[in-house]
């Protein structure tokens, strides 16, 4: 039945979404005249909304560069990639490669979702230089695990209310990962996300005169460790084993020290300490290094362009209280029992105009916050609904699947149709884990 589901859905798509960059210039058009429409704003008012907001997250922005940058470095090491060729080694049909590359990518993204991207789509690359199967869906089910992240380790509104002196803590103080992160209903969630994603993608595996292949050769060759030639002084330099260690593993004692001696926890700056230090180990030369930065650059392309855009688009929301107002009509119809299922509704519908977790909570916390608490519903139980509304809806707002459609070498229409099935079917499970289980 998803077999057949999925061809309508996967020809819709592949005829109707334009590119990711047309996506966010509607999108703009649409917050624009949201905001004059609706919140009775003026064309000049809002104008100054969106121009004064467009910087707004230019740190946020390089974070979220490097995150990926440092994290294809990683995944593209050698001794990283040996290990990817092996498990897919394992996979040995087409059906077991789409289930094995969904494990990996859901795997992955609950530990980091930089991480989770990069190391699905590359291992999604070296499973097709393998193994015949349709391109699209194993791309598509590299990326269906990304739906994990917010309910996992990286997860940006948990590790925010968990963190002494965060915006929110004069309403809620500090909330431990324990009620969040690792409590009951969020765990379920996850596992069971585990188990049907890879079953859901494997269903809708095409039949052969309907898939589509990729030659092997297009996709190049696996990380190797040739020897180079030396044809000048700077090249012992640039391929000097000496220099990548005297610099790297320095840089994994300070993590060391982070963590152990001083007790330090996980933010962005140290995920991406953490990934380019031993990416400059492991791929143990800065040549090697370099040679990896200049494709993994590639893939950022459109965080660079786009991001100022949704930053526009999210100052627009916010200021002209059209974020408040969408937030708000979802919470007048709640209760306390079905404040979460509503705040997940409300946070999938937000992320399609604020692609950001940190961001979207800035823009619904105000909101979800005090009705949770004039409600009597649970507030960690609120800010996960909020969490995996705005990682739900990835599966249909192209902005994160940028990534690793360069790095596959497809587009966002190539793979959507098949994430328009997961939508659906991971939004049931969510929302009743947000809902039924205590």
């Amino acid at each position: 039945m998803l077999k057949t589901l999925s061809r309508p859905a996967v020809k819709l798509v592949e005829r109707y979404l334009p590119d990711p960059y047309i996506f966010v210039l509607l999108l703009t058009l649409i917050a624009a005249a949201a905001a004059i429409g609706v919140e009775r704003q003026t064309p000049l008012a809002v104008l100054r909304f969106w121009g004064d907001g467009f910087w707004n997250l230019l740190t946020f922005s390089m974070q979220m560069l490097l995150v990926l940058i440092t994290g294809f470095m990683l995944a593209s090491s050698p001794p990283v990639q040996r290990q990817l060729a092996r498990l897919a080694a394992r996979a040995g049909t087409p059906a077991r490669a789409i289930v094995l590359v969904t494990l990996v990518s859901l795997a992955a993204s609950w530990i980091n979702w930089g991480f989770g991207l990069v190391v699905g789509a590359l291992f999604a690359k070296e499973l097709a230089r393998q193994i015949r199967v349709d391109y699209r869906l194993l791309i598509a089910s590299a990326y269906s695990g990304f739906v994990v992240w917010h309910g996992g380790l990286a997860g940006s509104i948990p590790l925010v209310i968990a963190t002494e002196g965060h915006f929110t803590a004069d309403q809620i103080g500090v909330v431990p990962t324990s009620e969040t992160i690792f409590s009951l209903f969020n765990l379920a969630i996850v596992v069971a996300l585990f188990i049907v994603v890879p079953l859901v993608n494997r269903a809708m595996l095409p039949d052969e005169a309907e898939s589509v292949y990729v030659d092997p050769e297009r996709l190049g060759t696996s990380a190797g460790e040739e020897r180079p030639v030396i044809t000048r002084p700077a090249e012992h330099l640039e391929n000097s084993k000496s220099l990548a260690w005297l610099v790297g593993i320095p840089g994994l004692l300070f993590l060391f020290d982070h963590f152990l001696l001083r007790g330090g926890g996980l933010n962005l700056n140290i995920v991406n300490f953490l990934f380019l230090f031993l990416a400059i180990v492991l791929h143990r030369t800065p040549r090697r290094l370099l040679d990896s930065l200049h494709e993994a650059i590639k893939g950022g392309a459109g965080i660079v362009i786009q991001f100022p855009f949704y930053a526009g688009i999210m100052a627009i929301m916010v200021q002209s209280g059209l974020a408040q107002t969408l937030s708000e009509g979802f919470v007048s119809i709640a209760s306390a029992d079905t404040l979460p299922f509503w705040s997940f509704i409300s946070a999938g519908v937000v992320n399609l105009f604020v692609p950001s977790g940190g961001g979207q909570w800035a823009v619904q916390a105000p909101v979800m916050l005090p009705a949770a608490q004039a409600l009597g519903a649970d507030i960690p139980r609120i800010a996960m609904a909020v969490a995996w509304g705005d990682a739900w809806t990835n599966l249909l707002q192209p902005f994160w699947a940028l990534p690793v459609l360069a790095i596959a070498g497809l587009k966002a229409k190539d793979i959507m149709g098949f994430c328009l099935i997961q939508l659906v079917i991971t939004g049931v499970i969510i929302a009743l884990g947000l809902s039924i289980i205590p």
